[in-house]
């Protein structure tokens, strides 16, 4: 890993017992705040998939934030994946499980049919959000070429629901 890689990494925070008690919450706006470091992991995550996307889905909420300059700097357009309800006119919605709760995502059908899409959120956990918003990409008719996270939580297991997926830390 490069040294402004760990030097971003050295930003991101545990909170523990949060949102609920047994919950280690990954807080990433220290690094957020840091323009060089936000600059290298943005670079880091959208890397391997140099010129083969032509949108980003950024999955709320602070997947938006890694998925807008994801988008910015790839030249993409970018759609974000909201919770229920934030959306004025959803175009499909899919359900899913948390490590902690159940949730709903909702998007618009603002994705062209056979459009690349990249995948960006900012934590892996138990892989139940990416699983839900690739699902919700297809409906909309887009194509995902790829899945991008800043953090994955290596002991939830995601990866084993996801498969494939980019990420530029691990924990």
């Amino acid at each position: 890993m490069s040294e402004a890689l760990t030097r971003a990494e050295s930003l991101i925070r545990t909170i523990p017992d949060y949102p609920e008690p047994g919950v280690m919450f990954r807080d990433i706006t220290p690094l957020l705040a840091d323009a060089s470091a936000l600059r290298t992991v943005i670079h880091a995550l959208i890397a391997p998939f140099d010129g083969d996307f032509d949108v980003v889905a950024g999955v709320e909420a602070r997947g938006f934030l890694l998925a807008g300059a994801a988008a910015m700097e790839a030249g993409a357009g970018l759609v974000p994946i909201r919770k229920a309800g934030k959306l004025p006119r959803p175009a499909a919605s899919v359900d899913y499980a948390l490590e902690y709760a159940t949730a709903t995502i909702e998007a618009h059908d603002d994705i062209a049919a056979g459009a690349r899409v990249l995948l960006v959120d900012d934590v892996l956990a138990t892989g139940g959000t990416l699983a839900a918003a690739r699902t919700l990409v297809a409906e909309l008719g887009g194509v995902v070429v790829g899945t991008a996270v800043l953090l994955e939580l290596e002991a939830l297991g995601g990866r084993g629901v996801l498969g494939d997926v980019h990420t530029v830390f691990t924990a």
